[in-house]
């Protein structure tokens, strides 16, 4: 039977953002798929199916709650670095990466739940260990070592941009705990001297893109022409937009995995500043709610739920919008609930659930 208290803590406001949010995600996508699908039912169909299966997720995950969810923390953990190997072997090559894997009808992406399972996988090992001074660098080998284990796996698919991404949520996380500020200026400084040996094992098209970043004109037909295509598509839309369906750097096929990756630079073409101000405010006060959550959160591996869950629906909308904005250089990170994406759209549903389970659970877990 479910508890009344439950219910009555339920946070009506983020349900209502994810909805806002994921209405204007679908409508997006129908514009932006229409161009190459002939009506844009395929995509437009497949992510109203997906942000359907993500509602039941979250609201599961919000019902198993941060205590129980923590004894299968481990386990998860361990599965999704299985799926992360079985990719590199069986693993379905698109676009020239091996990153998703068949699972009789389902086509998943590991990748995805990597930031997941490394969410909770972190939140247990700090719960555990409840220390109260702030972390020394050797105290922080295990947890680092738990992030970097399916970061080293995706970065070999490659993907770089999701290992990028499972390392910053990984570090919200272990941040949050506190680590004293000598310790955290020497790991900065080590990552720094790791630089040349990182871009030594860098890929070729990966280096491109960053010189792209640094000078678009240099290859326009090449590897900036993502980048500059975006930028046009974004610029052209103004304070109002062109209109719905009436894009033309989408509709005319210049824009690049304009329903994926671009997204935004579709939808910031046919809505204008406006549009996007709307979709970026959503964002925001979906993070706005995880933040405040966490802050009234007395316990440590909620809080760190929360966090975690937090970081990853603000990251990936900061980096996306950074790319298609030329802010960033390109790499393949899509925008919550805008970009299509199946095991994307469901992994941060379930995310958004951590933060939903430790709100209605106020009574047990907040601060008075």
């Amino acid at each position: 039977m479910i508890d009344r208290r439950l219910v009555s803590s339920f946070d009506w406001l983020l349900l209502f953002l994810v909805l806002a949010l994921g209405a204007c995600g679908v409508i997006n996508l129908y514009s932006a798929a229409s161009s190459f699908t002939g009506s844009g039912m395929a995509v437009y169909v497949k992510q109203t199916y997906w942000l359907g299966l993500g509602l039941v997720v979250m609201l599961a995950v919000a019902m198993i709650g941060p205590q129980r969810l923590s004894t299968i923390a481990y386990p998860f953990y361990f599965l999704v670095v299985i799926l992360l190997t079985a990719v590199l072997f069986w693993g379905k090559v698109i676009g020239g990466s091996q990153r998703w894997l068949a699972l009789g009808p389902m086509v998943i992406q590991p990748s995805e739940l990597a930031r997941l399972a490394v969410v909770l996988v972190l939140a247990s090992f700090f719960q555990r260990r409840d220390q109260t001074e702030p972390y020394r660098l050797h105290q922080l080998l295990l947890p680092v070592g738990l992030a970097l284990v399916p970061a080293l796996l995706i970065l070999k698919e490659p993907d770089l941009g999701t290992c990028l991404l499972v390392l910053m949520v990984a570090a919200s996380v272990i941040l949050v705990n506190g680590v004293k500020l000598r310790d955290l200026a020497i790991a900065g400084g080590g990552m720094i001297v790791a630089l040349p040996l990182v871009w030594r094992f860098m890929k070729g098209y990966q280096k491109q893109r960053i010189f792209s970043f640094l000078d678009p004109e240099s290859d326009p037909l090449g590897s900036a022409y993502h980048l500059i295509q975006s930028k046009i598509a974004v610029g052209s839309g103004q304070f109002i937009g062109k209109g719905f369906l009436a894009g033309t750097q989408s509709q005319l096929h210049f824009l690049p995995e304009q329903h994926t990756d671009f997204a935004f630079s579709v939808l910031a073409e046919e809505w204008g500043f406006i549009g996007g101000m709307v979709v970026l405010l959503l964002v925001g006060a979906i993070v706005y709610r995880g933040i405040a959550t966490a802050y009234r959160t007395k316990d440590r591996q909620s809080l760190l739920m929360v966090i975690g869950g937090t970081a990853m629906i603000f990251w990936p909308a900061v980096i996306n919008v950074g790319m298609v904005l030329g802010l960033f250089p390109v790499v393949g990170i899509p925008l919550p609930f805008v970009s299509y994406g199946g095991s994307s759209l469901v992994t941060t549903m379930a995310a958004l659930g951590l933060i939903q389970g430790v709100a209605m659970r106020r009574f047990v877990f907040h601060r008075p």
